[in-house]
Formats: structure tokens, C-alpha cells, sequence
């Protein structure tokens, strides 16, 4: 009974193991290392908490063709003396089956400022190389933002490379409808 036991429990033990590696990423940087290459210093870099209304959220996903899941968004402005560089967010999300996690500048005229791959959970063979995430710097929120228009197919990298794009496009829309609070 005992030697069952044992079995048992190693065999729990192992399942956990593989439980939680599969829900976890490759990270590649921390948050706080990952916003100071974004906003390197002297900036200085705040955190401010929004809440979307459930209008709000349907409206940001009509805007980016891409599903808005939380009303919790929390965005990262960095600034200097001579004002703001452009505002950060965190956008997790799953590839095929596994974690991805992606910092998305917005720069103050509403456009990309860049795309950082954070942490990756799937195949690194997936991941879109660094000059393909470079062709989002300075993209709006339009048609020519999508694989096949204004970005070039990724060989082997097909849904990677779909995800990020509309983790791109939903944090513009996002990041619009906040937008639009401050002018009302």
C-alpha cells in the first residue's frame, strides 16, 4: 500500500511539474526592463489604471477586428521634461496553445512606436524574427495593418504572426477609446 501511495504521489508530483510548464513562458525580460528600453532614462515612466465600459470594450474590438476581452487595461506613460514619449501596454494573449506576451508602444500621434516580443511559450522556430516586429514602428490603425497587406507572410511563424498583429491593433483601439475620454 505504501509503494502505491508513493506511486501515486510521485506520479502527481510529475503531473504538476508538466502542468506548470505548459502554462508558463520563456520570459525574455521583465516587465520594468522591458518599459526602460521603451522609455530609456531620463524618462520617467507612470502607471495609470483604466476601466472600459462594456460600450467602450465593444467598441474597441469593432475598431481593431480583434476581441477586447478585459475592461482592466493598464497603460505605461513615459515621459521627459519635454513631455510624453508614448504610452506602453502589456498584451497577453495565446498563440496556438501556449502564452505569448508582447510590450506595444503607441507614440504620441497615435501611431506604433514598436512591438517586443516579452515572454514566448511556444516553439522558438514560431517566433517572427526582430526586423519583421520592426516593420510595425510608426503604423496606424487601418487596413494596411495586417498580415498580407502592409506586412509581409512569416514561413512557419502564420499565427504568430496573425496574433500579433491584432494584439497591435487592439491595443490602437484601445488606446483610442482612452483617447477619447480626455477629449470629451
Amino acid at each position: 500500500m505504501a509503494v502505491l501511495r508513493r506511486a501515486l504521489l510521485l506520479g502527481l508530483a510529475a503531473w504538476a511539474l508538466a502542468a506548470g510548464a505548459v502554462r508558463s513562458a520563456p520570459v525574455y525580460s521583465s516587465r520594468e526592463q522591458a518599459l526602460a528600453r521603451a522609455f530609456p532614462p531620463p524618462a520617467t515612466i507612470e502607471r495609470k489604471t483604466h476601466f472600459l465600459t462594456d460600450a467602450e470594450r465593444e467598441k474597441a474590438t469593432r475598431a481593431a477586428r480583434a476581441k477586447v476581452e478585459s475592461g482592466l487595461v493598464v497603460a505605461y506613460l513615459g515621459r521627459t521634461p519635454g513631455g510624453l514619449l508614448g504610452t506602453a501596454y502589456f498584451d497577453t494573449h495565446t498563440v496556438r496553445t501556449m502564452p505569448q506576451t508582447l510590450l506595444i508602444v503607441v507614440k504620441p500621434d497615435g501611431t506604433l512606436g514598436g512591438v517586443e516580443v516579452v515572454a514566448f511559450g511556444e516553439p522558438e522556430d514560431y517566433l517572427p524574427r526582430r526586423r519583421w516586429l520592426e516593420l510595425f514602428r510608426g503604423r496606424r490603425l487601418d487596413g494596411d495593418l495586417a498580415v498580407g497587406r502592409g506586412l509581409a507572410h512569416v514561413t512557419g511563424a502564420t499565427l504568430t504572426t496573425r496574433v500579433i498583429v491584432d494584439a497591435a491593433r487592439r491595443v490602437l483601439a484601445v488606446h483610442a477609446v482612452i483617447g477619447e475620454r480626455g477629449a470629451k
